[in-house]
């Protein structure tokens, strides 16, 4: 019992030890509480002279919540790019087809492909003519955008991407006209500026409506609905894809039962014929196919750098593969849309079981202007300006017949 005694009396002097140490402590160290805070004057940061500033202009403008202030007529205009349709907001400048390409080129092609064609998931900007109605309508600023205006203001605020409005008034002038230019919408020649845009004409200028179904469709939503004995009478017109969706009128079942009976019928009959052999492609003949002899190889050396801009949808030599264009390849001497496996339009196909072959004068006029030779077709390039470039490209395909 004494033990205990000694013990719970020697941890009661130690903690009265230990509180009155800490109270020593803090009363030493510890600063009290003053009376009133100090402040810290507003003069001494440049926050605080921001916000009273915008307290003092929201006082002046009698704001509703104390904050922020009115936006100065100088901050109002250096947001205030949109051009409209009419040319409204269109800077004072002018650009050429042929700047545009340079500017296309360094600032465009990595993400919208030397011809405007697109480049993996990027968008395409050229080409999608006549596909709006399609199921898998193609988008382009040739074949959809209604408003040049729309072009100009895009690649005005938001490009190049990672360095958008670095470029200037005829900068943009310049690439929206390249971007017409490939589009076919104007020739090599054309100068875009403020004076002549409105006369350009898109394709799909009248391809957009006005909205007015608030008005339009208004009765749709407004008048009293109907809750019970809608219709006189309720007819199936028409099936469900999806099995045991539709129901099951008197009789159905077995009119269903019957029709896979028939179906199982003309199976039967399609694998009793026998197939048709396909006709086998005539091959090229030696005539129509150059001798590696008759190549100029100096002109084909050229020609392998101006096909540098063709690299991009179609390839050519050992390994090659349809893409974007079919394969190169033995393409001098044989018939228009000769590549088996290569989804061909259907001009150019209808052009070649006509019997046309690529010579070296189709290709000239071809590779001029794709589109004058084959209306309609998919190829979004443009064509090559200068007469020495074509016959380079033409010398550079015979040394992969």
């Amino acid at each position: 019992m004494s033990k205990s005694l000694n013990l719970y009396g020697g941890v009661g002097v130690g903690l009265v030890a230990l509180l009155t140490g800490a109270y020593n402590f803090a009363d030493r160290n510890v600063a009290p509480m003053p009376a009133e805070a100090p402040r810290m004057a507003a003069e001494a940061d440049s926050d605080f002279l921001l916000i009273a500033s915008a307290q003092a202009s929201n006082a002046a403008a009698d704001a509703r919540f104390g904050l922020g202030r009115p936006a100065l007529p100088e901050e109002v205009a250096a947001w205030d790019l949109d051009v409209a349709p009419d040319g409204t907001g269109l800077p004072v400048g002018s650009g050429s087809v042929e700047d545009g390409e340079m500017l296309f080129s360094d600032n465009c092609a990595v993400c919208h492909g030397e011809f405007a064609e697109g480049v993996d998931n990027w968008p395409k900007l050229a080409g999608g003519e006549g596909t709006l109605a399609d199921k898998d309508p193609l988008k382009t600023v040739g074949s959809y955008w209604p408003y040049l205006s729309t072009v100009w203001d895009y690649v005005h605020r938001s490009m190049p991407f990672g360095a958008a409005q670095t470029l200037s008034p005829d900068e943009v002038y310049a690439i929206t006209a390249y971007i017409l230019y490939s589009n076919y919408l104007v020739e090599d020649d054309f100068v875009l500026s403020n004076e002549n845009f409105l006369e350009v004409e898109m394709t799909n200028t009248d391809g957009f409506i006005v909205d007015d179904r608030e008005e339009a469709e208004k009765h749709f939503w407004t008048a009293e609905p109907c809750m019970e004995n809608c219709k006189d009478s309720v007819e199936i017109t028409m099936r469900a894809a999806v099995l045991d969706v539709t129901p099951e009128e008197e009789g159905a079942g077995e009119e269903a039962a019957a029709e896979p009976a028939a179906d199982a019928g003309e199976t039967e009959m399609a694998a009793a014929a026998p197939a048709e052999e396909p006709a086998a492609e005539e091959a090229p003949t030696a005539e129509a196919t150059p001798a590696a002899a008759s190549v100029d190889m100096a002109l084909a050396e050229e020609g392998e750098n101006v096909f540098k801009k063709c690299k991009a949808c179609h390839q050519v030599g050992e390994g090659a593969s349809n893409r974007t264009g079919p394969v190169l390849n033995g393409v001098i001497g044989a018939k228009l849309a000769h590549v088996e496996d290569f989804r061909y339009g259907d001009t150019i196909v209808e052009m070649g079981e006509s019997g046309m072959v690529w010579d070296e004068a189709n290709l000239t006029e071809f590779l001029t202007k794709p589109r004058d030779f084959i209306k309609g077709t998919k190829m979004s390039f443009a064509g090559l300006r200068k007469d020495e470039d074509i016959k380079a490209v033409i010398e550079y395909l015979k040394t992969f017949q």
